[in-house]
């Protein structure tokens, strides 16, 4: 018998200094029995990051040719595309070419050695973004993780300040290839 999925419920305070969003975010998460704690809290870091009210969670893990997030268009197709992790590269080629933009959130103990492989091939990618998340920041986050996520989320000048309960918890979200765009 499969394991079932693990739902969170979250509550996002959403101050985005930096793209001028200031949202209260509601979502229900699934966490599928194989995806780790970081995964999930990079896919609910890049939601709140991207937030856009057209941008949704998709089967991700599930189903092997959907992004974490992405926002679909009237005519059905996907103008945003959203991973976290460290994809196969030519996963992220292919989706460029169909996709208007493509953001990575790249995370992981072997991060740096992903970024050194790739990077400079993923860099030509026009319609790429790539942002680096902490991976001790996210097991700081992990290490708070509740079935109720409520965090006040604040990120200025690519920085991000994560309240939860009475502790603030800080990382820079870092640019890594591709440009911002200020929404």
């Amino acid at each position: 018998m499969a394991l079932p999925a693990t739902i969170y419920r979250v509550g996002i305070q959403l101050s985005d200094v930096d793209r001028n969003q200031y949202h209260k975010l509601q979502a229900t998460v699934a966490r599928h029995p194989s995806e780790t704690p970081e995964r999930l809290i990079a896919r609910v870091l890049a939601y709140a990051c991207r937030f856009d009210p057209e941008l949704a969670f998709t089967k991700g893990i599930c189903a092997g040719d959907e992004p974490d997030l992405w926002i679909k268009g009237p005519d059905g197709r996907v103008t945003t595309w959203i991973e976290v992790g460290q994809p196969d590269p030519e996963r992220l080629l292919k989706v460029s070419r169909h996709a208007e933009q493509v953001i990575l959130f790249a995370y992981g103990p072997a991060r740096y050695r992903w970024e050194n492989q790739h990077l400079s091939r993923l860099s030509a990618i026009r319609n790429l973004t790539v942002f680096g998340i902490d991976y001790d920041f996210l097991e700081q986050i992990v290490a708070r993780l509740q079935r109720a996520i409520n965090w006040d989320l604040t990120i200025t000048e690519g920085n991000i300040y994560l309240s939860i309960g009475d502790e603030t918890l800080e990382s820079s979200l870092t640019l890594l290839s591709g440009t911002l765009d200020q929404e």
